[in-house]
């Protein structure tokens, strides 16, 4: 598997590099991380557009929803250790809650059933307007009705996972952060994630970033606290970190700090979630979707100024995060386009050395193509596509320089030559697909504009 993924993860980072610039992202952060080791990460982009300070692995972005994934973990553990079951009602656990709202159970908030209200009757701290709650305002919103049945629908609710949190510190006798802390941040051995701002001074903090308003981005500190909603979307963490736990959620996993019995639990669809055009499942406290045929079980984040997904593929046993630092990063559409490149190298394998001196990006006036080899062919990709490989050309090499089309769009070249053109130093400058000619360096397009007469 070694070989392939290697391969599949450079061409993951060229494509990442044409994203981010097509994008106009600030900063990107991806990861990807098997059996408790990172095998690849890479930052890209800046941390702050105001200092133009370069983004690193090392630094630490807001991932809010993620924190669901932590929560649920936690409530786990307290289930193996017999301190709960998942079919208490809350009420049993959190007093002074709306008669409904206590009647609810601690699966059903986990898996988002419980009716409960997403964000309150009013939630201006997600547009940076006001604090986000404390125990008294999130205590002020749970003792209102449901807004439907409970178990009638999947209905998203951050204050649900707030009252998971109040339940943890009732069950505890600890606050939420110290407990979350130690027993599944600490205990899944992740150095650089919290629950929580503030973090240690001088810890590297991504700044967040509106989205390309016409008057330009606008700066995002990302560094206010979530208070008595940290257990729904305070979290803190790295790339690194979060594919390195997510991976650790695999029940095929060698490690974890759950049971295989828990991390099934967890990982299994509990309920469709209604209403959208792309079919997805929620567990408890991760979604659950796919990409080529390929599960995918994690969670994605939005915060003021970052948009963040994570999952674990079990097929590859493997744990991938995309972080972003503007409030309209693709960061769920890059993990499956990362996914859909690892596809195609699986199945195809590494390039073999018949085809491996092919790799490139080639322009032309029209676009740009990578030229990406992997076992005995060169497939041309659209770097500029969410899914590089949709419908992408097939090339079989004849020679060092010549080649073949052996499948193609039926709008394209297919059963025509390919060619490469070499200069004095035996640098490929030119690519033929057919009739059509590619440079190797953009400012080697040769365009002319006539004036209209």
């Amino acid at each position: 598997m070694t070989e392939w993924l290697d391969a599949a993860l450079a061409y993951a980072g060229r494509w990442m590099d044409y994203q981010m610039k097509a994008a106009e992202q600030p900063g990107c952060v991806v990861a990807v991380a098997k059996g408790g080791t990172v095998l690849w990460e890479r930052a890209f982009g800046v941390a702050d557009l105001r200092t133009g300070e370069a983004l690193t692995a090392a630094h630490r972005f807001r991932v809010a929803s993620h924190s669901k994934t932590f929560t649920a973990a936690g409530i786990m553990k307290l289930h193996e250790a017999g301190c709960l079951h998942l079919d208490d009602r809350i009420g049993t656990h959190v007093p002074g809650l709306h008669a409904l709202v206590a009647e609810t159970t601690i699966a059903q908030l986990l898996a988002h059933a419980s009716g409960t209200m997403r964000d309150g009757t009013r939630s201006p701290h997600w547009q940076v307007r006001a604090p986000f709650f404390d125990e008294a305002a999130l205590r002020a919103e749970l003792a209102r009705p449901l807004a439907i049945d409970a178990n009638s629908r999947f209905k998203y609710s951050n204050l649900g996972f707030g009252l998971l949190g109040l339940a943890i510190e009732a069950i505890t006798g600890e606050p939420y952060a110290r407990w979350i802390t130690r027993e599944v941040v600490g205990a899944s051995e992740l150095a650089s994630t919290a629950p929580d701002m503030p973090l240690a001074a001088g810890t590297p903090l991504a700044a967040g970033h509106s989205g390309r308003m016409p008057f330009g981005r606008g700066a995002i500190t990302g560094d206010q606290p979530t208070f008595a909603l940290a257990a729904a979307t305070g979290f803190v963490s790295t790339a690194g970190d979060l594919a390195r736990f997510f991976a650790s959620l695999d029940p095929a996993a060698g490690s974890s700090v759950l049971s295989v019995a828990s991390r099934r639990e967890m990982t299994r669809p509990h309920w469709e979630v209604p209403h959208q055009s792309e079919s997805r499942h929620y567990g408890l406290g991760t979604t659950i979707g796919r990409v080529d045929g390929h599960v995918l079980v994690g969670h994605g984040g939005a915060f003021p100024g970052f948009i963040s997904r994570s999952a674990m593929v079990p097929d590859w046993g493997i744990g991938l995060s995309v972080l972003t630092n503007a409030i309209d990063g693709p960061a769920h559409a890059w993990l499956d386009g990362i996914v859909s490149i690892l596809h195609r190298f699986a199945g195809h394998g590494a390039p073999s050395p018949a085809v491996a001196g092919w790799a490139g990006r080639w322009w032309s006036l029209w676009r740009a193509i990578d030229l990406v080899p992997m076992g005995d062919l060169v497939l041309a990709a659209d770097p500029a596509g969410l899914k590089p490989f949709a419908d992408a050309t097939e090339i079989e090499a004849t020679g060092p320089d010549r080649g073949r089309i052996t499948l193609a769009n039926g709008f394209a070249s297919h059963g025509e030559t390919v060619e490469r053109g070499f200069d004095a130093s035996g640098t490929a400058g030119r690519l033929f697909l057919g009739g059509s000619e590619w440079v190797a360096d953009p400012k080697d397009l040769a365009v002319s504009y006539q004036k209209p007469v």
